[in-house]
């Protein structure tokens, strides 16, 4: 079973990267130019565990820097990782500096008019993390949504749009990146921080002996895809068809065991 699993994934990667071989610039701007420059460059924060984070070796590690080297792997190509701050993801992408953004993004439709989208490959929510039982026990938002409570969320993120606009009479304090917000939470500084469901289990599991608590079940339902830039179909279809593949044959399932459920990669974070 395990020797046909491989064999059939090599043979996979060998269908989609030939694929790639010979593309024409004008109906397939972006292909041709990883294709041409045997680069694939993809933008991720890599400040967003399990999705994304540098390891205390100074690498990338995360279910999206092992979904990205599949992909290249499979074009025949090497995979160049553009680190920026969350909310510069798009604008980089649109401006043609990555090729594609692979940072725990939600699919909304406001995104999706600068956007295309592939996917998901993780179905998520929202949650909060906190040291608070009392908020770790509620069950609706609303119940969070009080004047004295100070709430930290990822600049330009979908959590800060939730705060926004479901927790507006709370203190909204915006971070640059997750670890930041967990800090604050640690420290009293907020008494809580609003997150992906994972990443706020993963910080539970980060710091066990720091009382930390989630929700015990997600506020939302928010799908999580690959961006890519509008204007070349046929690698919009090319990722589809790939990604498709990748849930087919359970390497989908077997990185988010992986990342989301086997803590063992922890102990390569600083």
């Amino acid at each position: 079973m395990k020797r046909s699993f491989v064999l059939f994934a090599i043979a996979l990667l060998a269908l989609v990267g030939g694929a790639a071989d010979a593309v024409a610039a004008d109906t397939a701007p972006v292909l041709s130019r990883i294709v041409e420059s045997g680069t694939f460059k993809v933008g991720m924060s890599g400040t967003q565990p399990p999705f994304s984070v540098v390891s205390k070796s100074g690498s990338l590690i995360g279910y999206e820097v092992d979904l990205a080297n599949l992909l290249a792997d499979a074009m025949g190509v090497k995979v160049e990782f553009v680190q920026k701050p969350f909310g510069q993801l798009l604008p980089a992408l649109e401006k043609g500096e990555i090729d594609a953004i692979m940072s725990g993004m939600t699919m909304t439709p406001k995104r999706n008019l600068k956007a295309a989208f592939v996917g998901p490959y993780i179905v998520s929510g929202k949650s909060i993390l906190t040291k608070s039982s009392t908020l770790a026990a509620l069950k609706e938002a609303e119940e969070i949504d009080r004047s004295s409570i100070k709430i930290a969320a990822l600049k330009g993120s979908t959590s800060e749009k939730f705060v926004q606009k479901v927790l507006e009479k709370t203190t909204y304090m915006p971070v640059d990146d997750y670890d930041a917000g967990v800090k604050m939470v640690l420290d009293g500084k907020v008494d809580a921080m609003v997150a992906d469901f994972p990443i706020c289990a993963l910080s539970q599991m980060r710091y066990p002996d720091q009382g930390l608590a989630t929700l015990a079940e997600p506020m939302t339902i928010e799908p999580i895809g690959i961006a890519l830039a509008p204007g070349d179909s046929l690698f919009v279809n090319m990722v589809t068809n790939y990604l498709s593949a990748l849930e087919g044959i359970g390497l989908l399932d077997a990185l988010e065991k992986k990342w989301f459920e086997d803590g063992g990669w922890l102990i390569q974070l600083p």
